[in-house]
């Protein structure tokens, strides 16, 4: 199968050359989401709960570009700039991955600026 590579404007816009999701092989890889606007590419200026939610916006919206929604999400790796906001990433994560969570890996992670980053890998819808 070929590689399908796609954008959208309604998550946050890439920090560099890179794919914003990659569809191949029935599986689709989502770059890292961060909490920024999408448009302007603003860094939301709030607490980690307004930059959490911004950035698994992003996530989704991504998601729904590629055709599919983070329901089918198969692994997800959370970069987290301060342990310990994990309480609340973990209850959010819970709100946006349903009653069928994929696996997860959280990493700490000296992050540029703000607070979080996600990336994932789906099933194609």
């Amino acid at each position: 199968m070929s590689k399908t590579c796609l954008s959208t404007e309604l998550s946050s816009p890439p920090g560099g050359p890179y794919s914003q999701i990659v569809i191949h092989d029935g599986l689709v890889y989502l770059a890292g989401s961060t909490p920024h606007r999408p448009g302007s590419g603003d860094l939301v200026d709030g607490d980690f709960d307004e930059q959490a939610r911004r950035a698994f916006d992003n996530l989704q919206a991504l998601a729904v570009a590629a055709g599919t929604d983070l329901a089918n999400a198969l692994k997800v790796t959370v970069y987290l700039r301060d342990m310990a906001n994990f309480p609340a990433m973990n209850d959010l994560f819970g709100k946006y991955m349903g009653d069928r969570p994929p696996v997860r890996t959280t990493i700490p992670v000296d992050l540029p600026g703000f607070e979080i980053e996600i990336d994932a890998i789906l099933a194609a819808a």
